[in-house]
C-alpha cells in the first residue's frame, strides 16, 4: 500500500493493529532519546570539554522542550489536512539524526543545538500520532489503546536510563547517542508504509454532539476557540501542572540518588529505569482500563480518575524525596509513579474526545505547546538553578538538589485539584 493511500471508512482490524504497533514503537524510541541526558548527567558534569553545571543540564531539557512546544502547532495544523504518516516519518528522521549529532557535541552550545533540533522532529510526531490513533479506533476503546501507546513512555524512559548508563560506563557517553539514534531511521521507513485513515471515521453522530468545534478561520481563532472549550481548557491546565512535576522528577532523580543517597551511577540509572518500566506499564494499563470502565457511568471519567489518582500521589512523592532509608524512598517512588502514570492514557483520551475529529491534531499540538511551555520546559532548569544556588549558599550538593525537587509535590497537588474540581463541575453542569 502506498503512503498516499487513504482508508475509506473505519480501518480494518489489521490496519488498526499495524498503526498502533508502529506508532507505539516510535513512541518507545522517542523516550529512549529523551532520557539519555538525565541518565548521564553526572558524567556530563565531569566530561572533558563539557563540565556542565546543573543549570546548564536543566537548560538542555528546556531547549528541547521549548522548540518542541513551539514547533508543535505548525505540525498540528498540517496534521489536520495533510498525510499524517508522511509527516510523522519526517519528524522521526529529523530527531534520529539530531540524536546522533548529540554524540558529536564538542561543548554546551553544540549539545544544546542538537537537543533543540530533536524538538523539531518530535513535534511532528507528538502532535499528530494521537489524532491518527483516535481516527483508527472507536471512542469506547481509546482509553485502552492510548494506554498501550503511552505505556511506551515509561518503557522507553527506562530503556533510555539503562542504555545510556551502560553505554556510558563501557564505551563513553557519546556512544549512548549513537546507539539510540540509528533505529529511528528504520521506523521512519516503516511509517511511510502506513495508510492515512479517514478523519472522524470512528465517531458516530451521537458522539459528535458532545464535542465543541473551534470556530473556523485563522489559526489564532482556532486556538481561541479551543481555550473557550471548558473541557479542553481544564484538561490542559491540569496537565501543565502535572507535566511540570513529572518532567523534573524524571530529569533529576538519577542525580538525586547519586548525590544525596550515595548510590553508584550505574545502580541509580538501573533503579530509576526499573521503577519507571514496572510502574509505567502497570499504572498506564490500569489507568486506561479503569478510565474506559468508568466512562459507562460518567462522561468525565477520564478527568475525574486522573485527578483523584494525582492527588493520592502527593504524599508518596514527598516520602520519596525526604525519607532516608531505601525501602521508604524507593517504596514511595514506586507508589507515586503508579498513581501518576495511571493518568497517562485517560488524560490524552480526554483531550481528543473534547474536540471535533477535524481539529484533533491541532488540539493535541496546542496542548503540547501549553503543557510544555508551562510545565517541563521551565521545571528542570528551575530545579537545577535552585540546586546550584543552594550549593553557592553552602548547602551540601545532594541537599541543594533536594531543596529544588521539593517544589514538585506542590505542582502535583495543583494538577490534581484542577482535574478533580473540573470534572465535578462539568458533571454537575451536564446534569442540569
Amino acid at each position: 500500500m502506498s503512503p498516499v493511500d487513504t482508508v475509506k471508512g473505519p480501518a480494518s482490524p489489521a490496519t488498526a493493529r499495524n498503526v498502533l504497533v508502529v506508532l507505539t514503537f516510535v513512541n518507545l524510541f522517542n523516550y529512549i532519546d529523551r532520557y539519555i541526558v538525565p541518565a548521564i548527567a553526572k558524567t556530563l558534569q565531569k566530561a572533558s570539554g563539557l563540565q556542565l553545571n546543573r543549570t546548564q543540564i536543566g537548560l538542555l531539557a528546556t531547549g528541547f522542550i521549548v522548540v518542541y512546544a513551539l514547533a508543535s502547532p505548525r505540525f498540528g495544523k498540517l496534521g489536520d489536512s495533510r498525510n499524517r504518516p508522511r509527516l510523522i516519518a519526517l519528524g522521526v528522521a529529523i530527531w534520529s539524526v539530531a540524536t546522533v549529532f548529540g554524540g558529536l557535541a564538542q561543548g554546551f552550545l553544540s549539545l544544546l543545538l542538537a537537543r533543540a533540533i530533536l524538538g523539531i522532529g518530535e513535534a511532528a510526531y507528538g502532535s499528530i500520532a494521537p489524532s491518527l490513533l483516535a481516527d483508527t479506533f472507536p471512542r469506547a476503546r481509546r482509553g485502552r489503546v492510548f494506554a498501550v501507546f503511552f505505556a511506551a513512555i515509561p518503557i522507553g524512559s527506562a530503556l533510555g536510563y539503562l542504555l545510556a548508563g551502560q553505554m556510558d560506563a563501557h564505551f563513553g557517553w557519546r556512544s549512548a547517542f549513537f546507539v539510540a539514534g540509528v533505529p529511528g531511521l528504520v521506523l521512519a521507513a516503516l511509517l511511510l508504509r502506513l495508510p492515512e485513515v479517514a478523519r472522524g471515521a470512528q465517531d458516530t453522530d451521537d458522539e459528535a454532539i458532545h464535542v465543541h468545534a473551534a470556530p473556523s478561520g485563522t489559526r489564532w481563532s482556532t486556538y481561541v476557540g479551543l481555550l473557550r472549550n471548558r473541557s479542553y481548557r481544564t484538561t490542559v491546565l491540569g496537565y501543565a501542572a502535572y507535566t511540570f512535576a513529572l518532567g523534573a522528577l524524571a530529569w533529576w532523580m538519577v542525580d538525586f540518588l547519586i548525590s544525596l543517597r550515595g548510590v553508584s551511577e550505574i545502580k541509580a540509572s538501573t533503579e530509576i529505569g526499573a521503577i519507571a518500566v514496572v510502574t509505567g506499564v502497570v499504572g498506564t494499563f490500569a489507568g486506561g482500563w479503569l478510565g474506559d470502565y468508568l466512562l459507562k457511568y460518567t462522561k468525565q471519567a477520564y478527568l475525574l480518575m486522573s485527578g483523584i489518582a494525582t492527588l493520592l500521589a502527593v504524599p508518596f512523592v514527598i516520602v520519596a524525596l525526604t525519607a532516608a532509608e531505601p525501602r521508604f524512598y524507593l517504596g514511595g517512588l514506586v507508589i507515586a509513579e503508579l498513581l501518576l502514570f495511571a493518568s497517562t492514557g485517560p488524560i490524552n483520551s480526554a483531550i481528543v474526545n473534547a474536540v471535533a475529529p477535524t481539529e484533533r491534531a491541532t488540539a493535541m499540538a496546542f496542548s503540547i505547546l501549553l503543557i510544555h511551555v508551562l510545565g517541563d520546559a521551565p521545571s528542570p532548569w528551575i530545579v537545577g538553578w535552585i540546586a546550584d544556588a543552594g550549593v553557592r549558599a553552602g548547602y551540601a550538593d545532594g541537599v541543594a538538589l533536594q531543596r529544588g525537587l521539593l517544589i514538585l509535590p506542590i505542582a502535583i497537588l495543583v494538577g490534581g485539584i484542577i482535574w478533580t474540581v473540573g470534572a465535578v463541575r462539568m458533571t454537575h453542569v451536564s446534569r442540569e
